[in-house]
């Protein structure tokens, strides 16, 4: 008899274990579905704040979310309301089974399921139903599955990234951003109720669409985290009082031309970090709706912000809207070819003054002048005669900056370019003098980058906007004096009028035709370049750079941080002196052909000009001089008329009608020389 139980007792057992055995194999054989969770591309800032995120395939909005980044007390809230084995379990908890058989049978009805949080999961990596046995089943069996091959943070996490919050929004990360417009990582107890709530019935408990469904469904999770002693009644019941959110925000897209940028150059990466500070490209996106409101439906703007030290992008603004409107919202306007009209200047003078052409006190000639075939003129048509260096660079004067041009060479300037950084575009690739004045294609990165290599001492270092990118050592392209004393001189200039008064060192620019408006600046830390303009490239009539780009960049270095940086102390090495105690070389400024040209205070006749038919009087011919030194000879055909005469107007009396050459020969045997006919 008792050999016969024990024999018993053994076939059992081995039946028991023939069964495990045979069960193992089964829940080792089941087929899961895939793992990998399509996931948002996401476009981090340098501090790892979400800038932009992008939907996945099929247009969902899912994004990555380890367990340790969620608020503990969501997760607390979530285990007892959803599964509070959930760490004792292997994936069906037949405890709670059972007891939710039996409420049903009691009740008549389903009082609770007998999900567990892994049966969930399965159920969403395969999109199946609940109310089916063999779905039930199904997912059983992958659950089982799921605890075997998975970690319970692993499953908790595929949790977190899956579970319905209504519409498109799938995964808490998202729901929390979407209802709260928040990262998940810092939740009051009602946001984290809500979040419990909704993925049991996610279309009926949207916030957005059924608030009050939401609400009550938030309470019975806030009520039975008492109940658990996760949540104390106080908390609760100021909980209770808080309003569920009405309406979904708008994900993050901040600095969409550049996250686009971003997603293009690595396709196959899921999280791009950036260089650029959230809460700046923030003020300035804001700032580049405000520059363009009220200014007609085409003027667009573009903003970018560096750290020249670094070479890091802090801010970069394309357009002042992301969209396909009027104004071409969608072209990145820090990356389009224009021209930079005067900002190219500062660059001129510090290589003169870096060749020894001149100083910022050296004095330059501010008169009509050809070289060649080239004869520019100021952007007002109007001369100031002999004026310093430092006054030519502030007042933007055309003709001494050709001048500098003419002497250094275009390939000079071109090479220099492109040793900060540069990647210039020539109409014909045939560069000019015209240069000097714009007439080449940069980008506002460009100009940025030439500013930053100035504001660094004369080093260029390229701008990079990509966190992992390493930085470079950087070349120098100026000397250190030459690039202090063009600072000096462009932190000398008047801001616009209600601006701070400030040291910062700025330059505006107009391109022909009024297509572009430049200003750019830097402080001792910072370097801010606007562009204002038509992104197709047509004419903004009446737009100048002092007046429409100026105070965005004034504005845009007092929302970067209220105050500047001092521009830092001049080099050992700086000749800071007037122009009478510079060497002789350096007090006026003299191009190469200035041996072939008159000396700019040499007599003149100013009337009658050269080729007219003037009118013989009864009292002769009137004839005036400019320039020289009195007294002053004129002479007729090489015959002298008058002889000592101080005054620089007078009658010549002449023999009578015909063409006649008048001469007239200053103090110091300076002469000018005109042909007429006379009748």
């Amino acid at each position: 008899m008792r050999a016969r139980r024990i024999i018993g007792i053994a076939l059992v057992l081995w039946l028991a274990a023939l069964g495990r055995d045979r069960f193992d194999a089964w829940i080792d054989a089941t087929i899961l579905p895939p793992l990998a969770v399509e996931m948002s591309v996401e476009v981090l800032d340098r501090d790892g704040d979400l800038l932009r995120a992008y939907t996945v395939a099929d247009g969902r909005w899912r994004l990555a979310l380890p367990p340790d980044k969620v608020d503990p007390k969501y997760l607390r809230m979530l285990l007892a309301y959803e599964d509070k084995r959930f760490y004792r379990h292997g994936g069906v908890d037949l405890r709670s089974m059972t007891r939710a058989v039996l409420q049903a049978v009691k009740n008549g009805r389903i009082v609770s399921g007998g999900s567990t949080l892994t049966m969930q999961v399965a159920r969403l990596l395969e999109e199946g139903t609940t109310g089916q046995v063999g779905g039930k089943l199904r997912q059983m069996r992958v659950a089982l599955a799921l605890e075997r091959r998975l970690s319970k943070d692993q499953i908790l996490q595929l949790y977190l990234h899956l579970a319905p919050f209504g519409g498109n929004l799938e995964g808490v990360r998202a729901a929390s951003i979407s209802y709260f417009g928040k990262e998940p990582a810092r939740l009051t107890p009602a946001e984290a109720a809500l979040l419990v709530a909704i993925p049991q019935s996610p279309e009926t408990r949207r916030p957005d669409r059924a608030a009050d469904r939401a609400e009550a469904a938030r309470n019975r999770v806030l009520a039975r985290a008492v109940a658990e002693g996760v949540l104390d009644a106080d908390d609760a019941s100021a909980a209770l009082r808080e309003k569920v959110p009405g309406l979904r925000k708008a994900f993050p897209a901040f600095a969409p031309h550049l996250a686009d940028r971003a997603r293009e150059e690595a396709p196959q990466a899921l999280s791009h970090r950036l260089t650029l500070d959230l809460e700046v490209q923030k003020k300035l996106e804001a700032l580049a709706q405000e520059a363009v409101e009220g200014r007609g439906e085409r003027l667009q703007v573009a903003i970018l912000v560096a750290d020249h030290a670094s070479g890091e992008i802090l801010a970069s603004v394309g357009s002042a809207g992301y969209q396909a409107d009027l104004r071409q919202g969608f072209v990145d306007m820090t990356r389009a070819l224009r021209s930079p009209g005067s900002t190219l200047k500062p660059l001129v003078y510090a290589l003169a003054f870096d060749e020894g052409l001149g100083h910022p006190e050296t004095m330059i000639d501010d008169r009509p002048m050809s070289f060649g075939a080239y004869a520019p003129q100021n952007f007002d048509r109007l001369y100031l005669g002999t004026i310093r260096m430092r006054e030519a660079l502030q007042l933007s004067r055309n003709i001494p900056v050709v001048a500098l041009t003419d002497a250094l060479g275009p390939a000079r300037l071109i090479s220099a370019m492109e040793k900060a950084g540069m990647k210039p575009v020539f109409p014909g690739d045939q560069p000019g003098l015209a240069i000097a004045l714009g007439g080449v294609g940069v980008t506002l990165t460009d100009m940025v980058q030439l500013y930053a290599m100035l504001a660094r001492g004369g080093v260029a270092r390229p701008l990079r906007w990509r966190l992992d990118a390493e930085g470079s050592k950087g070349q120098r392209v100026v000397s250190a004096v030459a690039a202090w004393q063009v600072g000096d001189i462009l932190a000398g200039l008047a801001p616009p009028p209600g601006a701070p008064g400030n040291r910062l060192a700025y330059k505006t620019g107009t391109s022909y035709g009024h297509r572009d408006a430049w200003a750019i600046g830097f402080d001792g830390r910072h370097v801010v370049g606007v562009w204002m303009g038509r992104a197709d490239g047509t004419p903004v009539p009446g737009a100048f750079g002092a007046d429409v780009a100026a105070p965005v960049l004034f504005q845009a270095f007092n929302r970067l941080k209220g105050k500047l940086d001092p521009q830092p102390a001049a080099p050992a090495s700086t000749l800071l002196v007037a122009n009478a105690d510079l060497p002789l070389p350096l007090q006026r400024f003299r191009s190469r052909t200035a041996a072939f040209q008159a000396e700019p205070d040499a007599p003149a006749v100013a009337f009658p000009p050269d080729g007219a038919e003037v009118e013989l009087l009864p009292a002769g011919l009137k004839v005036r001089v400019t320039g020289g030194t009195a007294p002053f000879t004129w002479l007729a055909d090489g015959v002298p008329v008058v002889v000592g005469m101080d005054a620089r107007e007078t009658m010549l009396a002449l023999p009578g009608e015909g063409f006649v050459t008048l001469s007239v020969i200053d103090a110091r045997g300076r002469s000018a020389r005109t042909s007429v006919r006379v009748r």
